[in-house]
This record gives C-alpha cells, structure tokens and sequence, in this order.
C-alpha cells in the first residue's frame, strides 16, 4: 500500500500543523467492491402503511395518531385528499357515538374557561372528551393565534381529553370546514364527547347547529350580553343559555339574567321539537352548577334518542353536509380553472373602472367554464 499522503489544502510549508491523512483504501476477502448494476430500488408504499397505521391507531385511542389523521383531513393538498377520504370511509362504522355538543358566545364570556370545567368534570365521570376549538384566522397574513391548549392547561395534560385547536379559515361562525370530519375522527377514537367551540361572532354561528346535537349559547351579566342574546336569530338556536361567571358579587345578578332569559324563551319557538330551551346559571371558577349543564345535556340526549328528533337531526345534517361538500367543490373547480384564472383579473379591472356590470362579468365567467373543450 502507498504510504500516507497529506491531503490537498495541507499546507507543505507547516506539514506538523495537519494531522489528517489520506490513506488507499483496502480491498477485504468476499466484500464486494461496487454496487451490481440494473438494482431498482423500490420505495415503501407509504400511502397505503399510513393509512393502516392511522386507521389502527384512532381506534386504539392513540391520541398522537388521531391529531396526525386530523391534521390528514384537515389538508388543502391534493394528493391528501383520496388518503384522507379512504381513511374516513374505513372509520366511518365506528363513529356517530358520541353527544356532539356547540357552544358559542361573544368573546370574553368564558368559553374556554368554561369548556375545561366541563371537560374535567366529564372527564372525573369517567367519560372520554375531545374539543375542537375553533380560533379566527386573520383575513390579512391568514395565521392563527391557536392558543386554547394554553387556556386550557390542566385539562390538555388529562389522559382522558383530546384538544385540537383548528384555524376557523374565513368560515361564517367561525367553524372550519374540516370539522365534520374531525369530529367523526374523535368518535372513532372512543370519545363520548365532543365540544365544539367556536369564535363567537353572533348571528352567524348558525352553521354549528348544522353540525351538533345540543347547542348552548354563553352569556354574560353587565357586558351588553342581555342586548346581544335578545337577538331573535340565535336564541332561535340556542338548546340552552348559560348565564357565565355567576359567582361572588355577579350571582344576583346573574339569577336576574336568567330569569329574563326564560322569559324571552317562553315566547320563542323551541330550538328542537319536544324540548323547552331554558336558561341556567353556572360559575367556571367556583365550579357551581357545572354538573346540572351535564344533566340537562343528558336529559336532552335521552329524551331526542326516545323520540326519534336526534336520529332525524344527524340524517338532516348529513344531507346538509352533501350540499356543502358540492358547493365546496364547485367554488374550488371553478377558481383553478385555467381561462377562468386568465379571464378574472381583467374583469375585475373592467369592473372596478365601471365599464362592465358584476352581473355581465359573472355571467361571462361562467360561460367560460361551462364552455366545451374542443
């Protein structure tokens, strides 16, 4: 064998400064010296490993596996699309469960802190909870701030619950559209219930009652709340009230804020045939009156299932779900249109300079994309 050489950035004026050298290598009895030739590789048909091991672990409970699977059907990606459909069509015997129960309010009457009484609460009843909190995307970067495992600490660390924060992505109400099947995600994963949060923006949080069985409405004393809940829209909606944080100097008044709530619900039609919506009072931070919303959502539950309204509503929400899913679709199909991409920004331009009516350059866009390729 050559004797050792310095190798090339050594510099030959201070050889004792490079310690490194360069050495022939040695050829062993019986070890091949190359690679045999025309060897193909293949690849491990991850698609199909992924799916399984998904599949396997959302029915064990694996709580890491079923935030992957959500975070799965949560993606905008093409090639996730069939992987995420195979995966819930395979899920899909194992879900329905579970009491799916929304809940909203404005922002500050104490969702959060009110979600994670109630979680432990379940959870110490020996009961499985998942939330999914849906926090507002910014219409301007598109960031969320996903910041409910912070709020709720104590009940993210509980080996019984399941929180998934999900970007609301411009959603009226504030609800991802991903979160139908995320919720059948979880009941496939054993959780008997879901909570539902969403941003709290008013009105508008009627597509939730498109996707839960119970729905409640948190509202607060002394904050403008009793003028925001008399509006007719979402009281209609509304299951139950909860009069939030009625405890210490604000449990009179809380018990008064009740009491008109009942009356306003008195005069309304009910939210769910056969069930007389109500108003209850109850305090996140004394804890009181926590476990009688559990008893109305039981109450709720039994009485629906007796009388068929809960079967009827969950058929009436996947028809729902149907319409969505092709309206979805249609909006998608329609802006990756390639004439339509090209035709749009001029439109926009004629339109905005006022020398085309939306109504003419709507009616041209879909000309365009109905026309037939040649």
């Amino acid at each position: 064998m050559a004797a050792d050489q310095k190798p090339e950035w050594n510099d030959p004026r201070k050889p004792e400064l490079c310690s490194s050298v360069v050495r022939k290598g040695e050829e062993l009895e019986g070890q091949a010296t190359s690679l045999q030739k025309n060897i193909r590789f293949k690849k491990r048909n991850s698609s199909e490993l992924e799916v399984e091991e998904l599949f396997d672990g959302v029915l064990k409970g694996n709580r890491g596996l079923l935030a992957r699977a959500i975070t799965l059907v949560e993606s905008n990606a093409e090639h996730h699309f069939q992987k995420s459909q195979e995966l819930l069509q395979r899920l899909l015997p194992f879900s329905g469960n579970s009491i799916r129960v929304g809940i909203t309010g404005v922002p500050g009457a104490g969702k959060s802190t009110f979600i994670e009484e109630l979680g432990m609460y379940l959870c110490s009843l020996g009961l499985k909870v998942a939330v999914l909190a849906i926090d507002p995307t910014s219409s301007i970067s598109g960031g969320s701030i996903l910041g409910d495992k912070t709020r709720m600490e104590q009940l993210a660390r509980n080996p019984r619950a399941f929180i998934r924060p999900s970007p609301s992505a411009g959603k009226l109400g504030g609800v991802h559209r991903k979160t139908r099947e995320s919720m059948l995600l979880c009941e496939a994963a054993g959780f008997n219930v879901i909570l539902i949060e969403t941003v709290g923006v008013g009105q508008s949080e009627f597509i939730i009652r498109d996707m839960v069985d119970f729905f409640m409405l948190l509202v607060l004393t002394g904050a403008g709340d009793e003028l925001q809940g008399m509006k007719k829209g979402i009281l209609e909606l509304a299951d139950a009230i909860i009069v939030h944080k009625a405890d210490g100097d604000n449990k009179q008044k809380a018990e008064l804020t009740r009491k008109d709530y009942n009356r306003i619900l008195h005069f309304l039609q009910p939210a769910t045939k056969g069930w007389i919506s109500k108003a209850h009072t109850c305090s996140s931070l004394t804890q009181e009156g926590i476990d009688k919303i559990w008893e109305v959502i039981q109450a709720f539950e039994s009485r629906g299932k007796f009388t068929g309204v809960l079967e009827d509503r969950r058929n009436a929400q996947s028809r729902e779900w149907l319409h969505a899913m092709i309206t979805d679709q249609l909006h998608y199909h329609f802006y990756h249109h390639p004439e339509i991409m090209n035709q749009l920004p001029k439109l926009e331009n004629e339109v905005i300079a006022g020398g085309k009516t939306v109504a003419s350059a709507v009616e041209s866009l879909f000309k365009t994309f109905f026309q037939k390729k040649e």
